[in-house]
């Protein structure tokens, strides 16, 4: 099993100045851990639900840029995007930079957003959840479309029109498509039919036994092979004791998780991917 690291804050003692230092040590410190997946948030405001929406928030694609500079061996994405914050076709020109300036190591993690308030805030459109989705399936279409050298041809959606997909440079190898969410009609929907990878929350084991259960089925609809999906989650509480955590994980494992993502402190992430990070990346690597 693989260890995934997610930066969510950047509240760190030296405030604004320190926090590309301390992101660069979080770089270092994830590559010697071993950890496979690094990624850090897609929003304009810090989530108000879990600290004040005027901590400090990064825009998530030049951080990705920056950590590629500052990294060799993970791979790197935002988990995730929301699709109402860039058009698709810049979206994926934008994660193939990434791709190209970071060796082939980008990913694009990709859902349907959900904080009004930061819309509202920055004059950004907001349209009801279904439209998000039927935008979401044309933005899936599109990244493909444009990450193929065969197809530079238009695209024709409901919500986008693009006359040419020309993307050059192309990726140095198609970014992964990871889908954020759990939801049965739609969301897992699309991971079975456009998706290398999901991503689920540890509400718990039988919760995400019966989430995958789902996308199984949905695969058996679409023809696709279950198996070559990427199973991860996102640890809603942050690793204390090693054992224990890695004991949890064992239970996600056994459904075919393959990736656990925590969340370190937002005020010494480099630090604590050092002292827990690593031996949990060690250990989850036995599993």
């Amino acid at each position: 099993m693989h260890l995934g690291i997610h930066v969510i804050a950047f509240t760190v003692p030296d405030g604004t100045p320190g926090i590309a230092p301390e992101l660069a040590r979080v770089g270092q410190a994830a590559e010697a851990a071993g950890v496979t997946h690094l990624s850090v948030m897609d929003h304009y405001f810090q989530m108000e639900q879990l600290m004040p929406a005027t901590d400090p928030m990064l825009e998530g694609y030049a951080t990705l840029g920056f950590l590629a500079a500052h990294t060799s061996t993970t791979r790197l994405g935002l988990l995730v995007t929301g699709v109402t914050y860039r058009h698709p076709g810049l979206l994926a020109k934008i994660v193939a930079t990434v791709d190209v300036l970071s060796g082939g190591r980008a990913e694009l993690g990709i859902g349907a957003a959900w904080y009004e308030r930061e819309h509202k805030g920055l004059g950004v459109a907001y349209p009801p959840v279904a439209e998000r989705f039927e935008r979401l399936e044309e933005t899936l279409r599109i990244c493909k479309q444009m990450w193929d050298p065969e197809d530079t041809g238009p695209f024709e959606g409901e919500h986008y029109r693009l006359a040419e997909t020309l993307c050059s440079p192309l990726p140095i190898g198609k970014p992964p498509i990871l889908i954020g969410g759990g939801g049965e009609k739609k969301t897992l929907r699309l991971v079975a039919r456009y998706a290398d990878a999901c991503n689920l929350f540890t509400t718990s084991v039988a919760d995400v036994a019966h989430k995958l259960d789902v996308l199984r089925r949905h695969c058996d609809e679409v023809g696709r092979d279950y198996d070559t999906i990427q199973k991860t989650i996102s640890v809603n509480d942050r690793p204390t004791d090693v054992g224990a955590f890695v004991k949890e994980m064992a239970e996600y494992h056994a459904l075919g998780v393959d990736t656990a993502i925590v969340m370190p402190p937002g005020d010494a992430p480099a630090a604590w991917v050092d002292t827990l990070g690593a031996p949990i990346a060690t250990r989850l690597a036995d599993l």
